[in-house]
């Protein structure tokens, strides 16, 4: 699975516990989706590990100078 698949799974986790799924009962079941602190802390991973992934070149990390 991708990083960017990842961040996809862990947004829609966030939507659904926001929009009041936290826990809800099927039957005698109960089901109770992750914390919301912790998502948000994934997702700032997640965020971040994308960027790097998408700012790499195939040498690794590329910068720029400007010699003048």
């Amino acid at each position: 699975m991708t990083t960017g698949e990842k961040l996809t799974q862990i947004n829609t986790a966030i939507t659904k516990i926001e929009n009041g799924a936290q826990e809800y009962r099927i039957g005698n079941r109960s089901v109770k989706r992750g914390d919301l602190g912790v998502l948000y802390k994934q997702r700032e991973q997640l965020e971040n590990k994308l960027a790097q992934e998408e700012n790499t070149g195939p040498c690794g990390i590329t910068y720029v100078a400007e010699f003048c």
